[in-house]
């Protein structure tokens, strides 16, 4: 009996699932394209800082969403509001 035979006599995958999963909570599962080389930037940070590059991309994204949460309406009316001072006072 050949050795690849002996392998499949001693391992029998006929009820195996692809890829099972123990979920964890708060987690979700996706599959998304994100650029090469933004990859490589959260995986380069996530060596130095010795966290795994996932969570670096969660806190990225957790960053960014507790940013200003106003109406966009009213950080332009600020912005206006300040660029007209400053004109007003250079003139």
């Amino acid at each position: 009996m050949s050795r690849k035979n002996e392998m499949l006599e001693e391992y029998d995958f006929s009820k195996g699932k692809r890829g099972p999963v123990i979920p964890q909570k708060g987690k979700t599962r996706i599959t998304i394209f994100i650029d090469t080389d933004i990859l490589e930037w959260f995986r380069d940070e996530a060596e130095r800082e010795g966290q795994g590059y996932q969570t670096s991309i969660n806190q990225a994204l957790r960053n960014y969403i507790k940013q200003d949460k106003r109406p966009i309406q009213e950080i332009v009316k600020e912005v206006v509001r300040n660029e007209l001072r400053v004109l007003k006072k250079a003139s």
